[in-house]
């Protein structure tokens, strides 16, 4: 779900639906000037994973529910597309508001997740 933000910007503008994938592959070691969607999906796996498990974390900690959860996504946002995306020309070239509003969903769909497991 948390692409949904990126993919309906991508329709709506008639962009490449794909480029944000590709752009993932560059995250993997070797790859950092050969986008590729094989590649965008495992590098989109364990970014997610590492995020999934740190909220996971964070969540056995404090309440998060949907609305920390969101903000939580945002400050992933910040981190992943402020700060590594610099590093990652395909990644920093992405349409940025709707990336931030994947990683929002993300955080909002995870915590709501984790929050209503309890």
């Amino acid at each position: 779900m948390s692409g949904i933000p990126s993919t309906a910007h991508a329709l709506l503008t008639h962009g490449d639906v794909l480029a944000a994938t590709r752009a993932a592959g560059t995250l993997l070691p070797g790859r950092r000037d050969r986008p590729g969607v094989a590649a965008g999906l495992v590098a989109h796996v364990g970014v997610s994973a590492l995020w999934t498990v740190a909220l996971t974390f964070a969540a056995r900690r404090c309440e998060l529910g949907v609305t920390r959860g969101a903000v939580a996504g945002l400050a992933i946002a910040a981190l992943d597309l402020g700060i590594v995306a610099r590093a990652y020309p395909a990644v920093r070239t992405l349409p940025r508001v709707p990336q931030v509003f994947d990683h929002v969903v993300f955080g909002a769909v995870l915590c709501g997740l984790l929050h209503s497991g309890r």
